[in-house]
């Protein structure tokens, strides 16, 4: 019973996007190494529940457009985050659904934007589908694999949070450095020169 009910909390805890689970996850990882979960079954439990989420979220801005995209630019930072996020994915598509994922608030932004977009549903649950199983696999595979190599729990725990939190703030670094990038080359960028009023010397004077 006890067995049944991580597997429900680690569900209900990757289904909505804002819950901190990292620690869950690698400890799920360290059970699994020692055979008190079943691997396969936690990561199917963990990419399923996360994609069912993003399916929502798409699914509620494909629905609810407008008022979504109101409540996202009410907001400048979320505003600006729906418009990049979209033109990225108008660009690049399915590798920018997956890559998004893994972006501070990416999840979030990924899902609504293309609903909003009304990207097709089947490309979009293929992107969101392969990144949500990359992610399980890592988040989980931390623990597991830091619970094979240290032999302790403690340090498996320490060794997956500690890296987690180092990908993390690579990604933020990385989305920060991008923006100033795109910022600085937007205000470099040589601008259209002002249209001339027309040459009225020729013409008589109006009365």
């Amino acid at each position: 019973m006890a067995v049944l009910a991580f597997y429900a909390l680690l569900a209900l805890t990757t289904l909505p996007p804002l819950v901190p689970n990292s620690a869950l996850l690698v400890s799920a990882g360290v059970l699994a190494s020692r055979g008190a979960l079943f691997l396969p079954l936690v990561l199917l439990t963990v990419a399923g529940s996360a994609l069912a989420g993003d399916l929502l979220m798409f699914l509620a801005a494909r629905r609810f457009g407008g008022p979504v995209r109101d409540w996202m630019r009410r907001n400048p930072r979320r505003s600006a985050l729906l418009d990049r996020t979209s033109r990225r994915i108008e660009r690049h598509g399915v590798p920018f659904v997956i890559a998004v994922r893994f972006l501070p608030s990416g999840r979030i932004a990924g899902a609504l934007a293309s609903g909003i977009l009304r990207y097709p549903l089947p490309k979009y649950l293929l992107g969101a589908g392969i990144a949500e199983a990359t992610w399980a696999a890592y988040s989980v595979g931390l623990g597991y694999l830091g619970a094979a190599t240290a032999g302790r729990p403690l340090y498996a725990a320490a060794i997956g949070l500690g890296v987690s939190c180092a990908v993390a703030a690579t990604a933020t670094a990385l989305q920060w450095a991008g923006h100033r990038w795109a910022a600085r080359r937007a205000a470099t960028a040589p601008r259209p020169p002002c249209p001339r009023p027309p040459d009225r010397s020729g013409l008589p004077d109006r009365p």
